[in-house]
């Protein structure tokens, strides 16, 4: 008998009139505004400008979303490129299928891209947006909540998603909630990146190589638990040896960082600085301050009361002159 479990949702879209809202879409949306005001936070704390991050997600964004569908499709192309599959279905990106790996990857490309153009070195801004990425991936992963999707093996745990679709091989029944496995491993990494960052003043990429190891730590074993069709390499899940490489790579990257950077940057973003508007440049002071005390002294000699200390000293020299004469 079930007592308790996690209701899915009837449908994952909502029409107003014409327009389709749908679930997904929300997640991923919301995802991206919490990781970018979060990470112009970190970026202003650092000694950035308000606005950067922004600025380079509309590069960073787009590319990740090319990305996480490039991965998705690539890898799971039996479900758009098979007999009796609609491959126009593979641009259907609001019906779900992101891999966060391509998404990272391409995302990195197009944030890379963003910061040359504004000459600011990528593993500090990597590093300020690390824990928003988590935090977005946290809520993301609700949209598969929305689609009834990537679920885990049977259970009749309290905490058990019950499915109720059928459609695409679905199985109504109760399952493990993967979704929020991971949604909620996803909210400690970012508080663990956080309490890493100030405990340890962790710099030149180091903050998001550990999102992502700790990522991968977490990712490995939901997607051991996952049921859905996925390809197998020598017992394993794809994606289970796509965490654990990309695990590996990541501490190395930061032990060998560590050793050849050690410490922080000192500065993130060529012409900015702390409790400065942009543009006005260092030491200028409100109201004129010393630089206009110093030109003064230059100028004394040009002041009304150095005229009026030399004409003073004329008509005394007058009758010396009368004299000589």
């Amino acid at each position: 008998m079930e007592l308790a479990y996690i209701p899915s949702p009837s449908r994952g879209v909502i029409h107003l009139g014409p327009i389709p809202l749908r679930g997904y879409a929300f997640c991923i949306i919301i995802g991206v505004f919490v990781a970018v005001w979060l990470g112009n936070k970190r970026w202003i704390a650092r000694g950035g400008r308000s606005g950067t991050v922004a600025d380079i997600a509309v590069w960073a964004v787009p590319f990740g979303l090319v990305g996480g569908r490039l991965y998705h499709v690539i890898t799971d192309y039996e479900l758009y490129f098979s007999e009796g599959r609609d491959w126009v279905d593979a641009f259907k990106i609001w019906e779900g299928g992101l891999g966060i790996w391509g998404a990272i990857a391409l995302g990195a490309l197009g944030a890379w891209i963003g910061c040359r153009r504004r000459g600011i070195p990528l593993p500090a801004y990597a590093d300020a947006v690390a824990p928003g990425i988590a935090f977005a991936q946290a809520i993301g992963r609700w949209g598969n909540w929305f689609n009834q999707e990537l679920y885990g093996r049977p259970t009749d745990l309290p905490w058990a998603l019950k499915i109720t679709s059928s459609t695409d091989g679905r199985v109504p029944g109760t399952y493990h909630p993967t979704f929020l496995y991971e949604s909620l491993w996803c909210i400690g990494v970012a508080v663990l990146v956080i309490w890493a960052d100030r405990r340890f003043k962790l710099g030149h990429g180091r903050a998001f190589a550990l999102y992502v190891a700790a990522y991968c730590v977490g990712r490995f074993w939901v997607e051991y638990m996952r049921v859905d069709d996925a390809h197998h390499i020598l017992g394993l899940r794809l994606n289970n040896w796509t965490a654990l490489i990309v695990f590996l790579l990541a501490v190395a990257y930061i032990v060998v960082s560590a050793k050849k950077r050690p410490g922080r940057e000192a500065v993130v973003e060529p012409g900015a600085s702390d409790g400065e508007p942009d543009g006005e440049p260092e030491g200028a002071v409100e109201g004129g301050g010393e630089a206009d005390g110093e030109q003064s002294e230059e100028d004394s000699s040009d002041s009304p009361q150095a005229t009026d200390a030399e004409s003073e000293k004329e008509p005394s020299d007058e009758p010396e002159s009368a004299k000589k004469s």
